[in-house]
């Protein structure tokens, strides 16, 4: 008996590359200049194929990828996700057959990055405004909220009932509270509610409701839900892990490592609370030295102290907590 031919399985590579400069979460952007059925404006995460013969590693081969495409070399990595979801890329549309991406997630310094022409550095909350509670609950989550009710009223009786608790869970409403770390989710409910301009991108259509162009710049293919990923996972590790510290000099201040915590998380933490939580916590050292700065008192330099690596199982920097309201 004949077995059916198999479609061809193609295996792509994604990087998150994230930073924080000057108190802003940054996220590595290239040209999707390849591709031209897809809007040129758009930019794309670092991506790239991964060959069977040539490749040795997948790990391998997003480093040289990022490395083509930007000129960047990272440091700490880590495989995020894989997405497989059919029609997710514009070749399968020209009878290529499945995608598969297997995304990383990598974290550098941005001035210490060199990249290149068609690289560049983008704030991750111009992809995602109603993450961002640093300056308060942001005023464009009402406008959400309205068509996210608009949107609740046409579904059928039961369906409602379970979309009106998913709406509340990843919004705060009722007594949910918000929840920082439900990037992804709030993205895919967005997209199922026609709210992101992805979903009409997706079906070569224009979006009836203006609220679209304000929900954040989309970027090429699936790449801001790739993002969306990579920006949860974080958030999700400053709980366990020091990530935080790969993102900061080999000294730093407390402030600009409570800094980079905000930036990430969206959030604004108590900086008394968190100064005690980290000095106590053994996470950092002094280095009896100041920064270098004039006027007022200089702060104290810390680094990091890695012995606390062994000595604790979840050595992480913070507890995301809602932002408090005014």
């Amino acid at each position: 008996m004949d077995r059916p031919e198999q479609q061809a399985l193609l295996v792509d590579l994604n990087a998150v590359v994230l930073a924080v400069t000057g108190g802003q979460p940054r996220v590595l952007t290239v040209s999707p200049a390849d591709y031209p059925s897809v809007e040129q404006t758009l930019r794309a995460l670092p991506f790239g194929p991964f060959d069977l013969e040539r490749d040795r590693t997948l790990e391998r081969c997003i480093h040289e990828t990022v490395a083509r495409q930007t000129g960047g070399k990272l440091g700490f990595v880590e495989q995020l996700y894989t997405f497989a979801d059919k029609g997710r890329d514009p070749r399968e549309q020209v009878g290529a057959g499945r995608v598969l991406s297997i995304a990383y997630l990598a974290l550098v310094q941005e001035a210490l990055l060199e990249t290149a022409d068609d690289a560049s550095w983008e704030d991750c909350y111009a992809y995602f405004p109603w993450e961002d509670w640093r300056s308060g609950r942001p005023a464009l989550i009402d406008a959400i909220e309205k068509s996210l009710r608009a949107w609740l009223d046409a579904l059928p009786g039961k369906e409602r009932i379970v979309q009106r608790d998913r709406v509340e869970i990843c919004f705060g409403s009722g007594n949910a509270g918000w929840d920082a770390y439900r990037v992804l989710d709030r993205y895919e409910l967005l997209y199922e509610a026609k709210l992101i301009a992805e979903y009409w991108v997706d079906r070569d259509q224009s979006p009836p409701e203006p609220l679209v162009n304000e929900l954040g710049q989309p970027m090429a293919f699936d790449h801001r839900r790739i993002l969306a990923t990579g920006l949860g996972r974080i958030r999700g590790k400053l709980r366990y892990r020091p990530v935080a510290f790969e993102l900061l000099p080999d000294t730093f201040t407390l402030l600009q490592l409570q800094q980079v915590v905000e930036a990430l998380s969206g959030l604004t933490l108590h900086k008394q609370n968190f100064r005690r939580f980290v000095e106590r916590s053994g996470l950092v050292e002094g280095t009896g030295l100041r920064e270098g700065r004039t006027g007022g008192r200089p702060a104290e330099l810390f680094r990091f102290r890695r012995a606390v690596l062994r000595e604790r199982r979840a050595p992480g920097v913070a507890s995301l907590q809602p932002p408090r309201e005014a």
